[in-house]
């Protein structure tokens, strides 16, 4: 590259000053005043960090056409396994680089419009619209509530009113989403998930403080939205498609080869595809059915290439195959050769700009990639901008960079031949049933033998309840027993887990050991499970899957249920059972909760108000849900002795509901008064709460009462890992602890004996108070007049002079706030450090 070149052109509109957002042109503007402003979709790198995000609409955002659109974070709590936010995947800066320097790529299009041409120019087919699911999955969730476990039947009605927006235009939607975390975007994945970690800790700090829900600034997803909008879009009647590699490929592919309208997302990897157009989900009015479209065209007459080097220049900037940390010096010469004309512009749009001219003089051939990959600083791995390259170019597609002789490209097919399953027929019906969304995480692990689970709202500083990962993890065992057992001449594989747990730093997988349910007869192999016919069978497939849940002995009592009562139970006594902590006020909650859910209309669960919010059920909510999706995934793995959607979170939970069951029970209402005095659902509470109370002391666990009145837990003691959750699941049931303590993390478990590794990089020794001095109204500490500073500092001394307070506390544990200040007068002659 010599210094001597010419500058490059640069278009004349935007304007941004180096600490202040650039200002819209006015083609633009237009827009604005219509929908909203154009915010970039990939995290906004041109506003300064003190730009305050838009505020959303109380109500659908995309109801009227001058609704404010929601904000995107940068990730969520609540996703399912394979969730990577939309909002951000891409090339750094080029979605609002078009927003901004390249206004007429933005062009305001009406859908209804746009379908009638189509059908004017396809008349054979329908007009189709590829939906990028999971980068909607946040637009669509607009119910009010959201902090509390999800307002699932909400929810429903919000997909049902986006689909028939779309039929009454004509047009077909196919939802498409994430089926794998790809190993090239493991460190973004683990990157994110630590960064939802910091924002749930906020969350819930927020929750004790106030004790109500955060404003929309701190909006999170309900634990594993993604993996219930599945299943909901696919009950609506949509087609629903789970993919075997990267959605966005898939998606582009699809698009282009069924001559589809367009692609719905928010992604800018969907402008350097040449495929369908690309419409903003961000932007969409769906009363109107007007959003904007990003032309690819426009684009490049802005940037003075064509359609053939948008590959290389996506790599040339830095996405998901080229690291952008190996292009900043690359970037510096660009700008040396092409300075800014533009004052205004920020340095990402200056490089943009500068890549682009440089692009623009390369000859378009095979030897000019190879010469540009021997001067860029790739390291060992010199292929990398051609695999960059090559994950642009869909089936049939051709390059005059890439000769066809020099292609990598392979299909997801090929994984057959290192599959963990070498049963071709119970793999095929695995992948099939993967791609089409009727199971859950089965194709994962006989393909791989890995599986992923993003944050869930738990709360670090409640030390009584563990993680949801570590609860379910026994009956998982169980899960990847039934579905490896047979394999591999009998010797089990162990499955590579990344879930998201406390203390877990994600730095390399749980490895974790198959456990074979205790069946009579042993397990009976996949193809059985699968393929065979008849009463009997249905009868082994229903006890199967009990037996993943130790609860194989009671399926008698549980088939008489209605379907959805009866996962439900089965789920809440495997919760009862594996958590110790969990009270009778607890179990009375979620039963009332199943049981009075039932009669309730979606309009009436929304008008149902919260005088508060409690931190714990708030946990507990995302813990119960994150077992509705081991209930499916123990059903596709044993022939679905339930329907699928026996399992779904609006037949048995809503969150708001929850709350109110919880706070009631807590406060030992009547129980005429937790059933809304509905006379007929005393007999059905009384029977499913004996039903499981029984269950737990055949299994030496005692339920006890332990009312909490109005107390939250309020500290900030965080909660420490016990071993007993880390270990491997015995065959003979093993009840958990009831006061955690940290432990060593066991990451490698083997069949015999145990291996340990060392702690978390932070741990550190803390002095370990007695539960209940965390969910009193008030931390005891704090009433004490301790900072959060004395107490990290001298933790054993400060145990010291609450042990001294003891036997006075534990008298007045439940009376009144005044009878407990009037003990804690009695510390000042106590020397705290």
């Amino acid at each position: 590259m010599s210094p001597s070149a010419p500058l490059c052109p640069h278009n004349a509109g935007g304007h941004q000053a180096a600490d202040e957002p650039e200002t819209l042109p006015p083609p633009q503007a237009a827009i604005v005043m219509r929908m909203g402003p154009l915010q970039p979709a990939d995290g906004g790198h041109h506003r300064t960090p003190q730009t305050p995000r838009a505020r959303p609409s109380p109500a659908r955002p995309y109801r009227c056409a001058h609704a404010r659109p929601r904000p995107w974070r940068s990730g969520s709590a609540g996703s399912d396994c394979c969730e990577l936010q939309k909002s951000t995947m891409g090339i750094k800066g080029l979605q609002g680089f078009v927003a901004r320097v390249c206004p007429d790529a933005c062009r305001m299009v009406d859908l209804k419009e746009m379908a009638e041409k189509h059908r004017i120019d396809h008349p054979d087919v329908l007009p189709v619209i590829v939906v990028d699911a999971m980068s909607c999955v946040r637009r669509w969730y607009t119910p009010e509530s959201w902090v509390c476990g999800g307002q699932w039947r909400e929810y429903l009605t919000v997909l049902e009113d986006f689909i028939e927006a779309f039929k009454a235009a004509g047009i077909e939607l196919v939802f498409y989403f994430d089926g794998v975390v790809e190993e090239k975007k493991r460190d973004e994945w683990i990157k994110r998930r630590q960064q939802n970690n910091k924002e749930i800790a906020n969350l819930f700090q927020f929750i004790k403080t106030h004790r109500k829900q955060p404003g929309r600034e701190m909006f999170v997803l309900p634990s594993a939205l993604p993996t219930f909008t599945r299943f909901a879009l696919k009950s609506l009647g949509q087609k629903t498609v789970c993919t075997l590699q990267e959605a966005d490929f898939e998606v582009a592919a699809y698009g282009l080869q069924h001559n589809c309208m367009g692609i719905l997302g928010q992604d800018s990897d969907y402008l350097i595809y040449n495929t369908s157009p690309y419409f903003s989900i961000e932007k969409l009015c769906l009363d109107r059915l007007v959003t904007v479209m990003y032309s690819r065209d426009d684009l490049c007459r802005a940037l003075g290439l064509s359609m053939m080097h948008l590959p290389l220049f996506a790599c040339l900037l830095g996405n998901d195959v080229v690291p952008e940390n190996l292009l900043e010096g690359f970037w510096h010469k660009c700008l040396v050769t092409c300075p800014p004309r533009n004052k205004s512009y920020n340095r990402r749009t200056n490089i943009l700009l500068a890549v682009a001219n440089y692009i623009s003089k390369m000859p378009c051939s095979y030897n000019s990639l190879k010469h540009l990959e021997e001067m860029l600083p790739l390291g060992s791995d010199k292929t990398l901008l051609l695999r960059g390259m090559e994950s642009y170019l869909l089936p049939g597609q051709q390059s005059p960079w890439i000769p066809p002789d020099a292609r990598n490209f392979k299909m997801f097919s090929g994984q057959e031949e290192t599959a963990m399953c070498r049963d071709k027929e119970i793999f095929q019906l695995a992948k099939e049933h993967h791609i089409q969304s009727e199971n859950y995480a089965i194709f994962n692990i006989l393909s791989n033998g890995e599986l992923e689970c993003s944050n869930s709202l738990e709360d670090d500083y409640d030390t009584e309840i563990p993680g949801q990962a570590l609860i379910y993890r026994p009956a998982r065992q169980h899960i990847y027993s039934v579905l490896l057992e047979s394999e591999k001449d009998g010797a089990c594989p162990l499955v590579k887990e990344w879930f998201v747990y406390f203390g877990n730093p994600l730095q390399q997988p749980d490895l974790i050991q198959p456990v074979q349910p205790s069946i009579p007869g042993g397990t009976p192999n996949l193809k059985t499970l699968w393929f065979a016919k008849g009463p009997d069978m249905e009868k082994q497939r229903y006890s199967t899957f009990l037996a993943c849940f130790h609860l194989q002995d009671v399926m008698e009592e549980l088939q008489a249920l209605e379907a959805p009562v009866a996962a439900f139970c089965c789920l809440l006594t495997y919760l009862m059972l594996q958590v110790t902590s969990l009270s009778l006020e607890d179990l009375n909650a979620f039963v009332a909760l199943v049981l009075c859910l039932r009669g309730k209309s979606a309009a009436e669960l929304a008008r149902l108000q919260l005088v508060q919010v409690d931190s714990r059920a708030v946990h507990l909510g995302a813990v119960l849900v994150r077992g509705l999706t081991t209930l499916l995934m123990a059903n596709s793995a044993c022939g679905f002795p339930f329907s699928m959607d026996d399992l779904m979170p609006w037949k048995v939970f809503d969150g708001k509901l929850f709350q109110e069951k919880y706070q009631k029970s807590h406060r030992s209402c009547s129980l005429e008064e937790l059933l809304e005095g509905n006379e007929s659902l005393y007999t059905p509470f009384q029977n499913l709460k004996s039903l499981i109370c029984r269950v737990c002391a055949v299994k030496k666990r005692t339920i006890q009462s332990r009312p909490r009145g109005n107390g939250f837990i309020t500290g900030t003691h965080q909660r420490e890992l016990n071993p007993r959750f880390q270990q491997t699941h015995r065959s003979s049931f093993v009840s958990p602890y009831h006061n955690q303590m940290r432990g060593n993390l066991w990451r490698n478990p083997q069949p015999q004996g145990r291996r340990y590794r060392s702690g978390h990089p932070d741990q550190r020794r803390r002095f370990h108070l007695p539960p209940w001095m965390f969910w009193h109204n008030g931390l005891v500490l704090s009433t004490l007049g301790l900072s959060n500073e004395q107490i990290s500092a001298r933790p054993a001394r400060v145990g010291i002079c609450i042990a001294s307070l003891w036997p006075g506390l534990q008298r007045i544990l439940n009376q009144n706030n005044a009878e407990f200040n009037t003990l804690l007068l009695r510390t000042d002659n106590v020397n705290f450090p």
